[in-house]
């Protein structure tokens, strides 16, 4: 470690966050997006051209970091219940560890304009397609069983994750890996042969 402050960008980014978990996207200013970041009004301007632009950003960040993880593990062409297993883990334990992220775009992402919300759910349609071809050669090949399609095991999946910021709390009891472990296996079951 360095020991350098985040880059400006980011400290405005972890800042929205923070207003915005606690307080909503309406009701947090920028002016106090701008002290908490510690930055001038100025700066956020030649970052973020306004708080819709932050709000987007969050998501895209978060989106950015699942999708590459997604990719990486899809890509190592591991069986299908691993390659399912590390999809499930990595998707808790990134929301886990977003959950502030999370719970702020799930809440809030209504207040995107059209063309953002056209970019999130096209994200999101890519996500779950690649997580569906996962589940669905599987079980056309019969190394997963059918009593669940493809489209509804991965919508379980994705809505449980999607809940987390309800009810999960980063101090609670159960640490997020044993909590994925825990959804894992629960998809896994539901897939059985």
């Amino acid at each position: 470690m360095t020991g350098r402050a985040p880059a400006t960008p980011d400290r405005i980014v972890s800042a929205a966050v923070r207003l915005f978990a606690a307080k909503g996207f309406d009701a947090t200013t920028v002016q106090e997006v701008v002290e908490a970041a510690s930055v001038t009004k100025g700066a956020l301007y030649h970052y973020f051209g306004s708080k819709d632009d932050l709000l987007f950003e969050i998501y895209r960040s978060l989106i950015g970091r699942q999708t590459a993880e997604l990719d990486r593990i899809v890509g190592k062409g591991a069986d299908p219940a691993t390659t399912v297993r590390e999809i499930v883990v990595s998707l808790v334990e990134t929301t886990a560890a977003s959950v502030d992220e999370t719970a702020v775009f799930v809440r809030e992402m209504h207040k995107l304009d059209a063309e953002r919300m056209a970019a999130v759910r096209a994200d999101r349609r890519r996500y779950h397609e690649t997580f569906r071809a996962v589940v669905a050669k599987a079980q056309a090949e019969g190394r997963f069983g059918a009593r669940v399609p493809a489209d509804t095991a991965v919508l379980i999946a994705l809505g449980v994750v999607n809940q987390l910021p309800t009810w999960y709390r980063p101090d609670g009891p159960k640490p997020p890996a044993t909590l994925a472990a825990e959804i894992a296996d629960f998809v896994l079951a539901g897939l059985r042969p």
